[in-house]
């Protein structure tokens, strides 16, 4: 069966392209076919980091966006990912309401997943809430709880969107923030993680501890997705 796995969050700043990422390594480590598209025009991260792998899309044009939906039921083995810049949104739904795109989904037999990458802010749980709200048992979710400004997710467990998701079915992964200084050399060299975290890799930057530490939280968030069966 396709799926296709929308990376979102819509709030800047939470994660969404570093979790884009990882699932582009996750299934190549995995030897899982898949198909990226990026769609911020200015920073993509699969672009950048996954090249071979990616290209572009641009949201407000329903011709571009069609494209997704059409590679996933050309190729169904393949999985398709989709990094969503911030403010991407509103012009998604607005897609997918004006083409169909949950009937087809239905029809073609494609998976829609969508990974809400969050911090501990309630700007977080609100985004959350709307998109339970627009959506309910339409999609899969995926929770995101990214440890990248702090572990104390209170804020999402009170509200009781979290629960309002699992009940939907969604899966949690939790993302333990990256060691500042391998991220920053990473980055900085626009190293895949694969390139991080193995000696066999081009980023010379990265030291013997520094790919030990991407190593090890690789396996850490793997370790995650897999129990999410994601």
């Amino acid at each position: 069966m396709a799926k296709i796995h929308f990376i979102g969050g819509e709030k800047g700043g939470v994660g969404k392209s570093l979790m884009a990422r990882v699932l582009a390594q996750y299934l190549i480590d995995r030897g899982a076919p898949f198909l990226g598209f990026d769609t911020d025009r200015s920073h993509g991260a699969l672009m950048r980091f996954y090249a071979g792998y990616a290209s572009p899309v641009v949201v407000d044009r329903y011709e571009a966006l069609d494209a997704i939906m059409e590679a996933a039921v050309e190729q169904p083995e393949r999985r398709i990912i989709v990094d969503l810049a911030a403010q991407t949104h509103d012009p998604l739904v607005k897609w997918m309401d004006d083409s169909g795109v949950l009937n087809l989904a239905d029809e073609t037999g494609v998976e829609i997943f969508y990974w809400h990458v969050m911090d501990t802010g309630k700007d977080s749980v609100d985004l959350l809430r709307r998109l339970l709200d627009r959506f309910g048992t339409s999609l899969k979710y995926v929770l995101v709880r990214n440890q990248v400004r702090g572990n104390d997710f209170a804020v999402l467990e009170q509200s009781g969107e979290q629960a309002r998701a699992l009940g939907m079915g969604a899966k949690v992964v939790s993302v333990k923030k990256l060691h500042e200084s391998a991220i920053n050399k990473i980055d900085a060299t626009s190293s895949s993680f694969w390139n991080a975290s193995t000696a066999e890799g081009y980023s010379a930057a990265l030291g013997l501890m520094d790919r030990q530490r991407v190593k090890m939280w690789l396996r850490e968030v793997y370790r995650e997705m897999d129990e999410a069966g994601v």
